[in-house]
């Protein structure tokens, strides 16, 4: 099982950033976190890096009872989203496989709860 799906588009990486952001909201995630990975590279290592954001997505009703089934699953929270330019005008977005970051946890009701959301980000990834 891969531990990731994803898609390579073509378009502008800031527009590619939003309707990613849009079609997660339409599955109803959020984006808690943004991460610049460009940006931070730049300001800590000042090395040039491609252009790379990291979204962490969240379903709140789906993480609530993730949480519920298993109290230290919030280690593997939020669902990371990557946005990366492979290429000019080319975008590569790509979603945490939940099913596979959960193989490593013996719990029933989270599998249910991983194979849920996993059917929810491949939708958001193939819609694009």
């Amino acid at each position: 099982m891969n531990y990731y799906f994803n898609k390579t588009m073509k378009g502008t990486f800031e527009d590619v950033i939003d309707k990613v952001t849009q079609g997660l909201k339409d599955e109803g995630f959020g984006i808690l976190t943004e991460i610049d990975v460009q940006e931070t590279l730049k300001k800590k290592l000042d090395v040039n890096f491609k252009k790379y954001r990291i979204l962490g997505a969240c379903n709140p009703p789906y993480a609530h009872k993730a949480l519920q089934a298993e109290d230290k699953i919030g280690t593997m929270l939020p669902c990371n989203v990557i946005v990366q330019e492979i290429g000019e005008g080319v975008i590569e977005v790509a979603a945490v496989n939940p099913m596979a970051s959960m193989q490593a946890v013996e719990n029933e009701k989270l599998n249910e709860i991983a194979n849920e959301i996993t059917s929810m980000l491949k939708n958001v990834i193939e819609k694009l």
